[in-house]
Parts: structure tokens; sequence; C-alpha cells
């Protein structure tokens, strides 16, 4: 059966609905990390990991920027760069991530190098950098809509984090401050786009499907995680071994 053309509302309405069903904050890696269930080289493998992802994202955002039509359009998604790489004044988020990785005890230059990460890890972020490079600039722009999630899970880590782990500070989850007010409006651009252009019924199944495959992406990361660190704790050839967990 032919799916129907939504309205923008009902559209959104199902964009949400993905979030309230697919989004990582439901999975159990992040129950754990949240409830302070996680031992210190738990939390190393979760920061290292997640640092490959962060620093992927201004490269994801930058071929989305070449590809964007106007002045107006690519001046709206620029302070995306800025956000994450700074403006050379102030760090921005993928600093801030390395301070986090620091923060937890974690080595920068090792970090940084990215030799360390799960094959799944890379194998996850580069198909979202080639989803968003090859997918129509639609697809691209909906695939950010995970955006629209992301204040509950900061909300959830930080709350958690600090109350869960003594060796945790405030300055240590420093990076997700500004990500509470970066968040909130990247996505209701973004939404907006989506709900401007998402006219027929063909694209909005194509903006549905993006956001189902940046939820997995999310998804499959913490997936990795758990399989490696937690249960069966198969850490894979060249992955981060955290202290006292080699044989």
């Amino acid at each position: 059966m032919t799916a129907p053309l939504l309205t923008p509302d009902e559209l959104e309405a199902e964009l949400r609905q993905i979030g309230a069903t697919r989004y990582h904050n439901l999975h159990p890696f992040h129950r754990l990390l949240h409830d302070g269930k996680l031992n210190r080289g738990q939390v190393q493998a979760w920061a290292l990991n997640r640092f490959y992802y962060q620093s992927r994202i201004p490269a994801k955002d930058a071929t989305l920027l070449a590809r964007l039509p106007t002045a107006e359009l690519r001046r709206e998604w620029r302070r995306r760069l800025m956000d994450h790489d700074g403006d050379g004044s102030a760090p921005g988020g993928v600093a801030r991530w390395l301070k986090l990785a620091e923060g937890v005890g974690l080595d920068s230059a090792l970090v940084e190098s990215v030799s360390a990460i799960l094959p799944a890890t890379r194998f996850a972020v580069d198909a979202y950098v080639h989803f968003v490079r090859d997918s129509s600039l639609l697809e691209a722009v909906a695939s950010s809509l995970t955006e629209m999630f992301s204040p509950t899970i900061i909300a959830e880590r930080v709350s958690g984090m600090l109350a869960n782990y003594d060796w945790i500070t405030a300055d240590t989850l420093a990076y997700f401050t500004p990500r509470l007010t970066q968040a909130p409006q990247d996505s209701a651009f973004a939404l907006a786009y989506v709900r401007a252009n998402a006219d027929t019924v063909e694209r909005q199944q194509q903006v549905l499907a993006a956001l189902r495959f940046k939820c997995d992406v999310l998804w499959s990361q913490l997936d990795a995680l758990y399989f490696a660190y937690v249960t069966p704790g198969l850490i894979p050839p060249g992955a981060f071994i955290p202290e006292g967990a080699g044989p």
C-alpha cells in the first residue's frame, strides 16, 4: 500500500516518533553509562571511540555546505563548522571532546590518532559521512535531525555521570554545555527545511529513512562498545585495551 502524503505537522510527528523509539538514549550501554554502572576503562573506551564521531562531524558538514545552493543556506550551515572546529578564538566541540577524553584519563595523542578505535566505530561514522556526501540534499539535511533529541541524552549524561562517578567533574563534561543551545538551534533550522521541502510522498519517505539511518549509525556505535567492553568483552585486534583488561 502506498504511503499517504503527510502534512508538515504529520511528517514532524513521524520524525519525532523515530526519535522516541530508536534514539540511542535507549541503548543499554547508555543506560549503564548514565547509571554509573561502567568502570573507568569502559568510560574511557566510550570517550575514545566517540571522539572519532565528533572529529568527523565537521567533514560531514563541509560536504553538505558545498552543496547548498544559496548564500543564506550556506551561512546557516557554516555556523555548524565553527561550532565544532572553533573560530580561532575559542575552542570548538572537537577540542572540547578531546578535553573530556583527557579528563577521564586518556592520552590526547592516542585519542587524536584514532588508531585504537573499534572497527565498527570507523565503519559506522564513515558510512554517515558518505551518506551525507552521496544522498540528496534533503536526505542529508534530514539525517541531522537526531539533534532534535540530543538535549534529552545530554541532560541524562551530565547529571548521571556527575552523580555516579566521583572522578568526573563538571569541567570534564564542559563539551555538553554549548550543545544544549547549539543543537536546538541547528535542529530547528533543519526541521524547517525538511518540512518545507519534503512535499511529495517519495521525499517524505526519504527523510524518514534518512533519520532512521542516522539513528542506526549512533546505535551501532554503542552496540560495538557493549560487545567489546561489556558483554561478551571481545576487544578486536588493535583496539583500545583498558588498564587491567588484558590477558
